[in-house]
C-alpha cells in the first residue's frame, strides 16, 4: 500500500457497506492497521514521515517537526566556507535555509502563495487624477465655473495578480508537466508530447533561489552573490533533496509493514 493513500485516513468519512470480499478489496487494511503501519514507519523513518505529513497539510506539528530536524542536520553537515560565511548567524542562517527547503518540497501546481506587490488584497494603490467636481457650463456654452481636479491616492486592481491576491505556481503546462510539441505534430499528424521545458517535466515553477538568498542577507549583510551562487545553493538544494529522499525512505518503510 502507497504511503499517499493513508492520507484518507486522517479525515474519515461515513460508514460504507460493501459485500466485496476482504481478501481482494482494497479496503481490507483497517485504520487501525494503517496506523500501526505508521507507528512503524516513524520508527524507522522518521523525518521522512514528518516531511511527508507536514508537506500534506496533516498536522502542523509534524511540519514544525520537519524544519527542526533538517535544520538540524543542515548545521551537522554544513560545508566549511557556509560555516565561515555565516559566523555568529551560522544557527539561524541554517534555520531559514530548512524552512526554504521545506517550502520549496512541499510546492506543488496546487501551491499558491501571496502577491508580493499587493500582500495579498489585490488592490494596490495608485495616484491618481480625481475629478472632485466637473464644473458648470451655461446654456450660452460657455465654462462658468471650472472643473475641480485633485491628485488623490486611489485603489485599484492589482495587474499581477489579477486581483486575486495570489500567485499560483502552476506552469504554462497547467500542470501536466507536458506541452504539445507542434513541429512533430505537423509531421507525423498526429498528437505529440514533449517535456515542458519551462518546468522540465514538474508542472510547477520551482522558488527562485533569489528569495533564499535575500532572507540570508538580513543575517549576513556581506554574503556576495557569487559566494551565494558557488558555496551555499548547492547546498541548500542539497537539503531540498534530502525531503525528498526522507518521504522515499518513508514510503519504503510503510509500504514494507503494509504487506501482508
Amino acid at each position: 500500500m502507497k504511503l499517499e493513500a493513508s492520507l484518507k485516513h486522517f479525515s474519515p468519512q461515513g460508514l460504507a457497506i460493501t459485500d466485496s470480499s476482504k481478501s481482494t478489496s482494497p479496503d481490507r487494511i483497517t485504520g487501525t492497521d494503517i496506523m500501526a503501519a505508521l507507528g512503524s514507519t516513524a520508527s524507522k523513518a522518521r523525518f521522512g514521515l514528518w516531511a511527508f505529513l507536514g508537506k500534506n497539510g496533516i498536522s502542523a506539528g509534524d511540519e514544525q517537526k520537519a524544519v527542526q530536524e533538517l535544520a538540524r542536520m543542515a548545521m551537522d553537515d554544513a560545508p566549511k566556507n557556509v560555516r565561515k560565511a555565516a559566523g555568529t548567524q551560522f544557527g539561524n542562517c541554517m534555520l531559514i535555509l530548512a524552512r526554504f527547503a521545506f517550502t520549496e518540497y512541499s510546492r506543488s501546481a496546487a501551491s499558491s502563495s501571496d502577491c508580493p506587490r499587493c500582500k495579498g488584497k489585490g488592490l494596490v494603490d495608485v495616484q491618481e487624477q480625481v475629478v472632485r467636481y466637473p464644473g458648470y457650463i451655461g446654456a450660452d456654452g460657455e465654462e462658468k465655473i471650472a472643473p475641480w481636479v485633485e491628485l488623490q491616492t486611489v485603489k485599484k486592481q492589482c495587474q499581477h495578480c489579477d486581483g486575486k491576491g495570489t500567485l499560483s505556481a502552476r506552469c504554462r503546462c497547467k500542470g501536466i508537466g507536458r506541452v504539445l510539441d507542434r513541429k512533430a505534430t505537423s509531421e507525423q499528424v498526429a498528437p505529440v508530447f514533449k517535456e515542458c521545458e519551462r518546468c522540465t517535466g514538474k508542472g510547477f515553477a520551482s522558488m527562485p533561489s533569489t528569495n533564499v538568498h535575500k532572507a540570508i542577507l538580513s543575517l549576513v549583510p556581506d554574503l556576495h552573490v557569487r559566494t551565494w551562487t558557488r558555496n551555499w545553493k548547492p547546498f541548500y538544494d542539497g537539503l531540498v533533496q534530502e525531503c525528498r529522499w526522507g518521504e522515499g525512505k518513508a514510503e519504503i518503510a510503510f509500504e514494507r509493514a503494509t504487506k501482508f
